[in-house]
């Protein structure tokens, strides 16, 4: 009886000792901590050329000129030389008009003048003076040029139109003096034109226009509220070409090489100093403009759709297999950790690590150099290499991959709304468009995988000057 109970047992730890050897492993991974603190705080810059045209209506330049132009324009008191003193007044506002690529004026005209007429030879004086009065219109033509942040200009007299020809009254009859005014009014012609280039040129200052816009379009942009993401512009010199006069508008043509800047955690440091902006005459403007483009991920997020890819796999060699359950992911070091929790014929939770990387093909953030954690690939390298290496450890890494493309539509769409007409003071306009993507980096910060891109396309800032 002694010796069957003894065989007995002994046949039941048999059993229990192949049914043990039969189940899964249970096995206990090191969890690798989460650590962030090399990406709390992200900075991309990128060199970008903005063109920048400043338009200047011919009716505000007819405005301006008409406030500069007041009054009495010229005086002159003495006779001497040319028999003649004359006071010139602005009679009337001046009209100006685009005709051509030049600039037309109508200038209206008042002359009071004293004429010296008449004879003195041989000491004697048989010499007059006499009050005249004129009025007419001085029909002006200007070129348009740009210099030193200025519209330039130069003006010539077309002809002058009197209303009446110029003339004095002697003994009741009216005498013709208009061989003795013209030869004086032909020394007046080139005085009115610099008058007028002087007075064009003081009205049309562009460079509190510019850099009043720059100013505040430097200010930084908040892009995304609940990541805290910025960007924002640093100006760093102002090109120019020429200026053009066409569709009764004047045009400046500047550019701008500013850099762009887009942060995540704070409000950029950049600063913009207006006193140290160069003007650079170029003969042609470069114009690739270019800006990072972040697109957010929460880990939350990317670990469903990980998890979905996983759903319904199993990863089998022979009679050997694991089932994905659930999947988790974090940052560490500038790698991403996906903690998988494994059932089947090995238990419990492991940990891979991989490199982030952006698919612009697929717009899909997915994994380099997918490996197991050490301690992760230590434990399991003890009951066998077959889930360590080889397909299904690819498979795996095939599976750790999610799509970034909403989020990098909305973060387009973000920048976009800078680009339509964003009018960020009265005035001045920006518009433009985005092309080619590039990929740039993928960053891991506490809140969420961060892919940035980078976006190139044209962007132009259109100042509408002269108040």
């Amino acid at each position: 009886m002694l010796k069957f109970c003894f065989r007995s047992c002994l046949f039941l730890f048999f059993i229990i000792e192949l049914t043990a050897c039969s189940t899964s492993k249970q096995i206990m991974a090191l969890k690798p901590m989460p650590d962030y603190s090399s990406t709390e705080v992200v900075y991309e810059k990128q060199l970008s050329f903005i063109s920048m045209p400043v338009e200047i209506a011919v009716k505000d330049l007819q405005n301006q000129t008409n406030k500069y132009f007041k009054g009495l324009i010229y005086e002159d008191n003495s006779l001497d030389g040319d028999n003649l003193m004359m006071k010139v007044y602005k009679d009337n506002n001046i009209v100006i008009t685009e005709q051509n690529g030049k600039i037309v004026m109508d200038l209206p005209l008042r002359i009071l003048g004293k004429i010296k007429y008449g004879v003195s030879s041989f000491g004697l004086d048989l010499t007059d003076t006499k009050d005249f009065y004129l009025n007419g219109i001085v029909r002006l033509s200007s070129t348009v040029g740009l210099k030193d942040w200025k519209i330039v200009t130069n003006t010539t007299i077309q002809n002058i139109q009197w209303k009446e020809s110029p003339s004095i009254m002697v003994a009741g009859k009216t005498i013709p003096i208009t061989y003795l005014i013209n030869p004086a009014l032909a020394l007046f012609k080139g005085t009115l034109s610099k008058l007028v280039d002087d007075a064009i040129n003081e009205s049309l200052d562009i460079k509190p226009y510019v850099l009043d816009a720059l100013q505040n379009f430097s200010e930084p942009k908040k892009m995304e509220n609940d990541y805290n993401s910025w960007f924002a512009m640093q100006p760093a010199e102002v090109y120019s070409t020429k200026a053009t006069v066409a569709d009764q508008k004047i045009t400046a043509n500047f550019g701008l090489k500013a850099y762009f800047e887009t942060s995540i955690g704070r409000k950029p440091s950049l600063t913009f100093d207006r006193t140290n902006i160069a003007l650079k005459a170029v003969d042609k403007m470069p114009d690739e403009f270019k800006i990072n483009v972040a697109a957010f991920a929460p880990y939350s997020y990317a670990s469903e759709v990980v998890q979905k890819n996983f759903a319904g796999q199993k990863f089998e060699e022979g009679k050997r297999s694991v089932t994905v359950n659930k999947v988790d992911l974090w940052g560490k070091d500038g790698r991403m950790i996906v903690a998988l929790n494994l059932s089947g014929s090995v238990n419990g939770d492991f940990y891979l690590t991989g490199i982030p990387a952006y698919d612009p093909i697929k717009k899909e953030v997915y994994l380099d150099q997918v490996d197991f954690v050490l301690d992760s690939k230590s434990k399991l390298l003890k009951i066998g290499d077959w889930l360590a290496h080889g397909l299904i450890l690819r498979k795996m890494a095939d599976a750790c991959r999610f799509s970034i493309a909403d989020q990098l539509a909305y973060g387009e769409k973000n920048i976009a709304t800078y680009l339509n007409n964003y009018e960020p003071m009265k005035g001045v306009k920006v518009n433009g468009n985005l092309g080619q993507i590039t990929p740039n980096k993928v960053i891991l910060t506490p809140n969420a995988i961060v892919a940035m891109v980078v976006a190139a396309g044209k962007i132009s800032v259109s100042i509408d000057g002269l108040e």
